[in-house]
């Protein structure tokens, strides 16, 4: 009988490639699940909004609580005396440049939901207060719909893809184990999570990954769909929505056999390029002054009413508009840590660990206000002066809104199409990107996988999405989206433990006295 497997020969057991016990059991069940929804949509939606509801009253006060414990922990590692530990060795340098990388990032973390939700998320706050705290329509609802957008969107999402991808980056580079989930888990389970107990996490990690990203092609699917209805009045259906993933499946799937060197760079650089120029044309034409003091105000508020925000439960009122909005956003993002987590360590290979947190945490954060403040600043002033009643849009459908928006704009069908554009390659290269993640996790952590494992993942990812829309659309692909996060929040705390235990061994931050020598094979 062979040896069991230790920390140092995992690495080596990359040479094998596929995993076939997690590719088999994961694609598997991914293949039922898209089967379910096709022969029975009502079932499966019924199911799903019952289990919606348990997870919701029993256990949301846990996303509330566990999200600001993130940010804290990322915070404190970012400016401890840890903080010049370099992912990788003491002489890797960054392999990317800082501007490809932070949009390599940007773009696979937010690109579509910002596209998504960037108009329509103050609209609906403006209209409906988060938990009443303002009258309809009012400029004090104004001022909390950008607080509370600027909440969803900026520190507390980046510090999960923080705490998970540097979790990741560490063990990787720095310590040289396989680029998977299970792998932050050695000094918790030692040599188990090389066996049952981390292939179950590495699983768990891809349905998370694989749900998240099938939401995200949801909503974009949406959002191209209502562009084309606005453009040239091509009637918004499902079947068409499918129609669309389909596409854009199969133009994603090309993407992410080409590597992140070409595909997914090139795609990420032309996102930020694009929505420059979306970004650019509405500061300009649009309210310059009120978007510029929107953007100042705002951030004050922001910061003033963090930690409240920060600690909302709905225990005595609101938990269906925190469940609606809040936690459907830090499940959202929980399900998209393992997908964004690998991928940010997968592109941040020699950056010490205060660079890391810098760079994914404040700096996307930055570019989150200056989004809601051009486009969400400026949709909450048509409203407000009467020069347009975009809500009636945003009552279609949130996906109507940011078109809606630039109808009141010069150029209206050149940036209308530049937005269509930028949805579609937020799709492709947000799902390339997450179709290489289930390809890391089901070929043991190998950081190119094979062309044929991105195809299998890149078309169940399709699939799924396309299920979700027939099971319900948005509604749906946001509770699917909260039930797959659930279980797998516990494996981030569990990552997060198991990396302050792993820091504190680093040579040159060890306590004078010596520590009990630690045994890999035995849980510590």
């Amino acid at each position: 009988m062979s040896a069991p497997p230790t920390e140092e020969s995992i690495p080596q057991a990359h040479q094998k490639r596929i995993d076939l016990p997690v590719f088999a059991i994961a694609a598997g069940l991914s293949a039922v699940f898209v089967v379910w929804g096709v022969l029975a949509t009502e079932n499966l939606a019924s199911v799903a909004q019952s289990a919606l509801d348990a997870v919701i009253k029993g256990f949301g006060w846990v996303f509330v609580l566990t999200s600001g414990m993130f940010v804290v922990l990322a915070a404190v590692l970012a400016v401890s005396r840890y903080g010049r530990i370099r992912l990788g060795k003491d002489t890797d340098r960054p392999e990317f440049r800082t501007a490809s990388w932070v949009a390599m990032m940007f773009s696979a973390g937010m690109g579509i939901g910002l596209m998504f939700f960037g108009v329509s998320e103050p609209l609906s706050h403006l209209g409906t207060p988060p938990l009443g705290q303002a009258a309809a329509g009012s400029a004090a609802a104004a001022r909390i719909a950008m607080e509370y957008s600027y909440f969803h969107w900026a520190v507390h999402p980046w510090a999960m893809y923080a705490v998970v991808g540097l979790a990741l980056a560490y063990f990787t580079f720095r310590k040289g184990r396989a680029n998977l989930i299970s792998s932050a888990f050695f000094p918790l389970i030692g040599a188990r999570a090389g066996r049952a107990p981390g292939k179950a996490i590495d699983i768990l990690a891809i349905f998370a990954t694989l749900f998240g990203s099938a939401t995200s092609l949801g909503l974009g699917a949406l959002q191209i769909n209502s562009g084309l209805t606005t453009l040239w009045d091509v009637p918004k259906s499902t079947p068409l929505a499918i129609g669309i993933i389909a596409v854009l499946t199969v133009a994603f799937v090309i993407s992410a056999v080409t590597g992140v060197r070409r595909g997914i760079q090139w795609l990420s650089n032309t996102n930020m390029v694009l929505a420059i120029v979306l970004l650019a044309f509405l500061f300009v034409v649009g309210p310059t002054v009120f978007i510029l003091n929107t953007f100042t105000e705002s951030i004050g508020g922001y910061m003033g009413s963090l930690l409240p925000m920060s600690f909302q439960t709905g225990a005595f009122g609101g938990a269906d508009w925190l469940s609606g909005w809040t936690l459907f956003y830090w499940a959202w993002w929980i399900s998209w840590t393992p997908f964004v987590g690998m991928f940010i360590a997968r592109i941040s290979k020699g950056r010490t660990i205060r660079q890391f947190v810098v760079g994914v945490i404040l700096i996307p954060s930055l570019v989150s206000f200056v989004w809601f403040a051009i486009l969400g600043g400026t949709a909450l002033n048509v409203q407000l002066t009467g020069q347009a009643d975009l809500s009636v849009a945003n009552a279609k459908g949130a996906e109507f809104a940011l078109f809606a928006l630039l109808q009141e704009f010069p150029l209206a069908g050149l940036m209308s199409v530049i937005a269509i554009v930028l949805v579609a390659l937020f799709f492709v290269s947000g799902a390339d990107a997450g179709s290489v993640v289930l390809g890391m996790l089901s070929s043991r952590g190998v950081l190119e996988p094979s062309r044929t494992v991105v195809i299998v993942w890149g078309t169940l990812t399709g699939g799924v999405a396309a299920v979700l829309l027939l099971a319900g659309g948005l509604s749906a692909l946001q509770t699917l989206c909260i039930l797959v996060a659930g279980p797998f929040l516990l494996v981030i705390c569990g990552m997060c433990v198991s990396l302050v235990k792993e820091l504190r061994r680093e040579p040159r931050f060890a306590a004078a006295a010596p520590e009990r020598p630690v045994d890999e094979k035995s849980p510590v």
